[in-house]
Parts: structure tokens; sequence; C-alpha cells
């Protein structure tokens, strides 16, 4: 999990092109040191509770989240792992709704003593 630890730029999604994603602020997934974190994208803001999990070889999380759409209380889980190539991969689940495959590169902003982390 400590690889993951900070706020990723979602870049693509399944289901949704970028303008959609940016609608409201810039898509974004951010995890915290302390198992929790937030996503955002579209009207969409949600709040989770991570639990890590190996993904093949790649360490990673499954998380629940609850949130809210465009004022609507939502609900779901999902997985990030990171990638070889330093992005983060993963799919958002809505519960009795949609789910999309996303992709997220590192923020730009992010500190170089989480990069530093996110090596180890």
């Amino acid at each position: 999990m400590k690889r993951l630890i900070g706020r990723w730029r979602i870049v693509k999604m399944e289901l949704w092109d970028q303008e959609d994603i940016d609608l409201v602020e810039p898509g974004f997934i951010e995890f915290t040191d302390d198992g929790m974190g937030q996503f955002g994208f579209i009207a969409v803001r949600g709040w989770m509770d991570c639990r890590p999990r190996e993904h093949g070889d790649a360490g990673g999380v499954e998380f629940t989240w609850q949130g809210h759409d465009e004022g609507d209380e939502v609900s779901g889980r999902g997985w990030a792992r990171l990638t070889e190539d330093g992005s983060v991969d993963g799919r958002i689940y809505f519960h009795l709704g949609d789910d999309s495959s996303f992709r997220a590169v590192l923020a730009p902003g992010t500190s170089d003593a989480v990069v530093s982390a996110r090596r180890r």
C-alpha cells in the first residue's frame, strides 16, 4: 500500500472520456497512509476504506467506498494496483450500477518523499 500513497491523476476510464472525467475538477484518486483515501471524477466523490492486497506481482489495494453522485448517495467497491511503468490501474464498482476500469498517473506536485517511499 505504501507505494500507492499520494494523489494520482485519472487519465483514462473505460466508460467516460477525459472531458467527462474532469467535469467538476480534474479526475483523481488519492491514497493516504492511514488506509483511507478518496476519489473524484465527473460529479462523483467517494471516500475509501482500503486494505492491502497483492495483484499478481504488484502491490495494491482493495477498497470499499461511499460518497455522492450529483447529490445522491452512492457506494461500492474497487481495487487498484501499481503497474510496471509506475502508473496505477484499477476498477471502480458502483453498488447496483456501472463499473469502469481506470488508469492514473502521479499527480503534478507530488512530493519527492512520497515518490521515494513508493520505490521501496
